[in-house]
């Protein structure tokens, strides 16, 4: 198959030699700092075109090091995209096309259900080779304690654990309060309390401020320790709610468009905690030895504020503006700087990519869908030539499929015929090519088919319908969702 399985081990001695050294011993191996943005549109930071929102913070760390134009992710939904890239699997594959539905909604059984726990994360790889580990903000991918990231390879969380939170807690907390009085026993997480390795916690920052500071205490820690760390900073902006706080509004005062003004204000707020990160790193000497990851979970919201220029549509959405984001590297002296690299690439390569760079083992019998592409990085070479990208979509009984070859894509939505696009020449996907190369058609057809059949059947769904509609029209049964029309 083209997405060949990629497997990665190294010696139970030499991981052992590893860990003892520590981070003072073997200094090659680099601190990893993720930072994920929540619903960020591609053309919503500066280093990709933005011109009504200032991102300064960001924008310098892109421009030290390498900015990626053609970065996917694994699903155009949060929680999907979240397992994919701590997984290194598209999330097809191990039951989580879906989003899991918040507590609160009426889902109880799915509430109990999580990424599967016979998974290795990413997280758990890196703290067996000797990282402390910290994950910040939202999580997604699970509230039962098999789930909880403390139970996932993270030494340290602080966040919470559903898909989305309000971001004024002297707000949301009268309304959590009153339900607690009322006894009502499940509350939606948008209210809920904030945690603190399993603790609750009594947070009375602007969530964006209070994760940013949670991260710099994090690094302030992991500088008094003889062992590299790897941090998971989540963001929840700018994802709706659209909350702000009013000196950030003020900033964009000419911005006429409120859902516009308020959303820039929210990725100001990111960015300005993106710098209160790297000045930390600065002045504990930890800076050169990191390297820094910043990404989107998929396309922006439309509608929200949100701008996915030059691509079509956002999130949700099997074309580019759903799954293709922002996305840089930044590491002092190892990563290019003031380089784009506009080879396909995609979250599924972080897995890979971190173990080589952490020297850590993966599992022999752990199965990824991403590669190394460190060596790829530096000569400025595709990494995938000739392979391919894809991203699935289910509702309502259909799928909606995207799947990127070099430089071309086929796309579906629901059972609409297939589309082909040259990207090169129409990053828009606006001039259908499926007439002129039906052949190629054909071919990349029959390898998403191919593709698709690793999958299983989910292990929840994310609305009351969707179970039983997939039983209905026999999913998974991709001769019919994707036959060539």
């Amino acid at each position: 198959m083209q997405h060949t399985c990629y497997r990665i081990a190294l010696s139970v001695g030499m991981l052992a030699t590893f860990a003892a050294l520590g981070h003072a011993g073997d200094q090659d191996r680099p601190n990893i700092v993720v930072i994920l943005c929540d619903d960020l549109g591609y053309a919503d930071v500066g280093f990709n075109g933005a011109k009504d929102i200032t991102t300064p913070q960001l924008d310098q760390l892109a421009a030290a090091g390498t900015i990626f134009t053609s970065a996917y992710v694994t699903h155009p939904f949060c929680g999907p995209s979240r397992m994919g890239l701590m997984s290194g699997r598209y999330p097809h594959s191990f039951g989580a096309p879906f989003n899991l539905p918040n507590s609160g909604q009426g889902f109880e059984d799915y509430n109990r259900q999580g990424i599967d726990p016979n998974e290795t994360l990413i997280s758990t790889v890196l703290q067996d080779a000797g990282y402390y580990t910290g994950a910040i903000g939202k999580w997604h991918m699970g509230y039962e304690h098999p789930f909880h990231p403390n139970q996932r390879g993270f030494d340290e969380f602080y966040g919470f654990l559903g898909g989305g939170h309000q971001y004024f807690p002297d707000r949301y907390r009268p309304i959590y309060e009153r339900q607690i009085r009322a006894g009502k026993t499940t509350i939606n997480d948008y209210i809920a309390p904030l945690e603190h390795n399993g603790k609750t916690v009594d947070e009375t920052e602007y969530i964006t401020d209070g994760l940013s500071r949670e991260a710099v205490r994090f690094v302030q820690s992991a500088g008094d320790r003889d062992q590299p760390f790897f941090l998971y900073l989540a963001y929840n902006a700018p994802h709706s709610p659209l909350e702000a706080k009013v000196e950030d509004l003020a900033r964009f005062a000419g911005i006429k468009d409120k859902k516009r003004q308020t959303y820039a204000a929210m990725v100001y707020a990111v960015d300005r905690g993106v710098g209160q990160l790297v000045q930390t790193l600065k002045n504990s000497g930890q800076f050169d030895d990191t390297l820094i990851v910043f990404l989107s979970d998929n396309g922006g919201k439309i509608g929200l504020g949100a701008n996915n220029g030059p691509l079509r549509e956002g999130k949700g959405s099997t074309h580019e503006g759903g799954y293709r984001v922002p996305m840089f590297f930044h590491w002092p002296g190892k990563v290019p700087a003031g380089d784009r690299y506009h080879h396909p690439v995609s979250a599924l390569d972080f897995y890979p990519t971190f173990a080589r760079l952490a020297k850590a083992e993966i599992p022999a019998t752990k199965t990824l869908n991403g590669k190394d592409i460190w060596d790829d990085l530096l000569a400025g070479r595709s990494a995938r030539q000739g392979e391919m990208i894809f991203a699935l979509r289910h509702r309502s009984g259909y799928s909606d499929v995207g799947a990127r070859r070099d430089a071309w894509k086929i796309c579906r939505t629901a059972q609409t015929p297939w589309k082909l696009f040259h990207l090169d020449d129409d990053l828009g996907e606006t001039h259908d090519l499926s007439a002129a190369y039906p052949e190629k058609v054909a071919a990349m057809v029959a390898e998403a088919e191919r593709w698709s059949r690793d999958h299983t059947t989910p292990r929840w769904f994310d609305d009351e319908e969707a179970e039983q509609r997939w039983l209905e029209t026999g999913m998974p049964n991709y001769n019919a969702t994707f036959e060539v029309k």
